[in-house]
């Protein structure tokens, strides 16, 4: 199975960010219901690790946190852009969480980048240079605010490609309350 972990994204701001979309040329936009932050890109893992993954992930607990984003940007940089995305900012609750998951994954065995976690929302890949209309839409978004929201569970999905692209589906989902914690259980 083709296996990431992600925050779910609220379909409001899901909205408001297929909102953002422009003609860039060589622009293959995110589909809207697919938008969502990773936390870790797990690629292929056999299935008799699926079930140790969810009791690891299972075991991460901590408290609900509001998740903010600031500005949008690219990847690797704006002069050879492949990625284009809107930042998150990095609250130190994410920053454990991202951390946190990586450890999860890691006592299972299975491979991590070795880069460090970058807090994004993935919009679109880029296959051409960089355009006009690219560059306006960074100079357009760079103080681009958004609502924030509170982060509750994360999520492991299985990525599926199909010939019309990856197709996201949840296998399983956890909460990060604490017991006690706000009243939550």
């Amino acid at each position: 199975m083709r296996l990431f972990i992600a925050i779910e994204i609220p379909g409001d701001i899901k909205t408001a960010i297929g909102g953002l979309r422009v003609d860039i040329p060589g622009a293959r936009w995110v589909p809207v219901e697919q938008i969502h932050l990773t936390l870790a890109f797990l690629g292929e893992v056999e299935e008799a690790a699926v079930e140790r993954l969810t009791e690891e992930l299972a075991r991460i607990h901590l408290s609900g946190f509001e998740l903010s984003f600031e500005g949008a940007g690219c990847f690797p940089n704006r002069h050879r852009p492949r990625i284009l995305w809107i930042g998150v900012v990095p609250h130190p609750h994410l920053i454990d969480l991202a951390s946190r998951v990586r450890e999860a994954v890691l006592a299972c065995n299975i491979p991590q980048e070795e880069r460090p976690f970058s807090p994004h929302i993935t919009l679109a890949r880029l296959k051409l240079s960089p355009s006009q209309a690219f560059d306006a839409f960074l100079d357009q978004n760079k103080k681009l605010k958004l609502p924030r929201f509170r982060v509750r569970e994360i999520t492991l999905f299985q990525s599926r490609l199909t010939p019309h692209g990856a197709v996201h589906i949840p296998v399983r989902s956890f909460s990060l309350a604490i017991a006690g914690v706000n009243g939550t259980l």
